[in-house]
């Protein structure tokens, strides 16, 4: 995970262009990466990771009706984004995955990230919901892609 430190780190000194040079790596070139399988198996997970995804799914289950009705404050988004955020230096900090699964982790994190940082506004008031929403949709992806005994998506609504 101590890539994912540099990652988490740059995301987090927030500029889009700071996330964008955290995310290209020199062995990926200008590719975009995009999440698969391990050999079409789900990727290994620890128990921090499973903590933290937990912690995460659980702010963004709390959050998510009042961004979707439009109630939520400013107050609740940057809570919200601090919980996301404490839960992305934990894995950071405790993580501890093989390369290949730690890869595929930059990207669940690298929206994590972005997501908590529009919740909290810093790309204007107006993207605060759809904050949350990519949250969610990093958690479902998340499931989707990482061995996690229990795990249970976050429905969005339509």
């Amino acid at each position: 995970m101590k890539t994912l430190t540099a990652l988490a780190l740059a995301i987090a000194l927030s500029s889009p262009l700071a996330a964008l040079a955290a995310s290209d790596h020199s062995h990926h070139g200008s590719e975009t990466q995009q999440l698969q399988l391990n050999a079409g198996k789900k990727w290994d997970t620890d128990a921090p990771l499973r903590q933290a995804m937990t912690a995460v799914r659980a702010s963004v289950t709390q959050i998510l009706p009042a961004a979707h009705a439009g109630k939520a404050k400013a107050a609740d988004y940057d809570a919200f984004g601090n919980a996301v955020n404490q839960q992305i230096a934990y894995m950071v900090d405790n993580c501890k995955l093989p390369a290949d699964a730690d890869a595929q982790l930059h990207i669940i994190v690298a929206d994590l990230t972005a997501g908590a940082e529009a919740a909290q506004g810093k790309h204007g008031d107006a993207k605060r919901a759809a904050g949350v929403v990519q949250v969610a949709q990093a958690t479902n992806a998340y499931g989707k892609y990482f061995d996690h005994a229990g795990w249970k998506g976050v429905k969005l609504p339509h």
